[in-house]
C-alpha cells in the first residue's frame, strides 16, 4: 500500500487554480484494506480540493482527506510564494475537513449550518466513531451566513449557499469567468445522496443553480482528465437534475429501481455530459435503496 498522499496529483486547470487530486486508481487503497470512509468513499471515487491563487494570497477550498494530503497542499502553496491563506469549507463531511488542523493558523470560513453540524459530530469524528478518526477536528473560525464575496488578491470569489447533497453546502463562483467550484453539489457521473429525505429540496436548489451564469465547473469528485483540462460544462448541472428527478420517480415506478447506472442515466451518458465510472454503480444502488426506503 502506498504512503498516504503519495499518489496525489497536482493539476493546473487554469493559470491561477491548482487542483490537488487523489484516488481513482484501480486496485489501490490509500489507508487500509479494512473498510473505511477514506478509501471506500473519497479515494475510490476520486477526490480533489482546490486552491485559487492571486499574487501572494490563496483561497483553499476544503482541506482534503488526511493531514498528509493537507500538508502537501500547504507545502505546494508555500513553494509558490503564497504568504496568506484563507480556507472555505464546502460542507461538513469528513473528506472535506480532515486536513483542517494543517490550516489551524489560517482563517477557516464556513456557514452556520456547517459549524453546527461539525460541532454535533465532533465526538464521532475524533473518538473512533469513524475510521480514520479526525483528531483534533479543527473548527471554523469565521462564520458567514448567506451569500458573500471574498477577495483573493484582486480576484472576487462569491460564496453561494447551495442546499444540494448536504443542507449546509457552500460553493464558490468566480463571477469574472463563471468558474464554479462545486464541492459535492455536483459529481461526475452522479450525485451521492446523503440526505434522501431532503432530495426534493436539493432538486429545487439544483434548478436554481442551473439559472446561474456558469462557464465551467470543477467538482470535488470527478474525472482527473476532465478536471485537468478545465472541468465540466454546465451540462453537468442538467445531468444531475435529470438523475435526481429519476430517483424521485423511482419511488413510484418500480421498473426504474432495477436499472443499473448505465441504463438509468443513459441519455446523459450518450450526450457526453457525464462519463461512466464503474465504482459509481455502488453509489447508484445505494442511492436507489435510500430513496425508495423512505416512508
Amino acid at each position: 500500500m502506498p504512503a498516504l498522499g503519495s499518489t496525489m496529483r497536482i493539476l493546473r486547470p487554469y493559470p491561477n487554480v491548482l487542483a490537488f487530486y487523489d484516488g481513482r486508481i484501480d486496485g489501490v487503497r490509500a489507508y487500509s484494506q479494512e473498510r473505511n470512509w477514506l478509501d471506500d468513499g473519497a479515494y475510490e471515487l476520486g477526490v480533489a480540493t482546490y486552491a485559487i491563487l492571486d499574487g501572494a494570497e490563496a483561497l483553499v477550498y476544503d482541506t482534503h482527506i488526511s493531514l498528509e494530503h493537507a500538508r502537501i497542499v500547504r507545502r505546494t502553496l508555500a513553494e509558490a510564494g503564497i504568504a496568506s491563506i484563507k480556507v472555505v469549507l464546502s460542507h461538513w463531511h469528513a473528506d472535506h475537513v480532515a486536513g483542517n488542523e494543517v490550516f489551524s493558523d489560517c482563517e477557516i470560513i464556513a456557514n452556520p449550518l456547517t459549524e453546527r453540524t461539525l460541532a454535533e459530530h465532533r465526538d464521532d469524528f475524533e473518538n473512533g466513531g469513524r475510521t480514520p478518526a479526525i483528531k483534533p477536528l479543527v473548527m471554523p473560525t469565521r462564520i458567514v451566513a448567506g451569500d458573500a464575496t471574498l477577495k483573493v488578491g484582486a480576484t472576487d470569489i462569491e460564496l453561494r449557499c447551495a442546499d444540494i447533497h448536504s443542507v449546509d453546502g457552500m460553493v464558490l463562483l468566480a463571477p469574472a469567468t463563471g468558474l464554479l467550484f462545486a464541492g459535492d453539489t455536483l459529481e461526475d457521473p452522479i450525485t451521492y445522496v446523503g440526505e434522501p429525505d431532503r432530495l426534493a429540496s436539493h432538486l429545487v436548489d439544483l434548478r436554481r443553480m442551473a439559472s446561474w451564469e456558469i462557464g465551467r465547473i470543477l467538482p470535488n469528485h470527478g474525472a482527473p482528465e476532465a478536471i485537468a483540462v478545465g472541468g465540466y460544462g454546465r451540462g453537468l448541472v442538467e445531468a444531475t437534475i435529470h438523475y435526481v428527478e429519476m430517483l424521485l420517480r423511482s419511488r413510484i415506478e418500480p421498473e426504474l429501481r432495477r436499472k443499473d447506472l448505465r441504463s438509468f442515466a443513459a441519455a446523459d451518458f450518450a450526450k457526453g455530459e457525464i462519463t461512466y465510472f464503474a465504482p459509481y454503480e455502488k453509489v447508484h444502488r445505494r442511492n436507489v435503496e435510500a430513496v425508495t426506503a423512505l416512508p
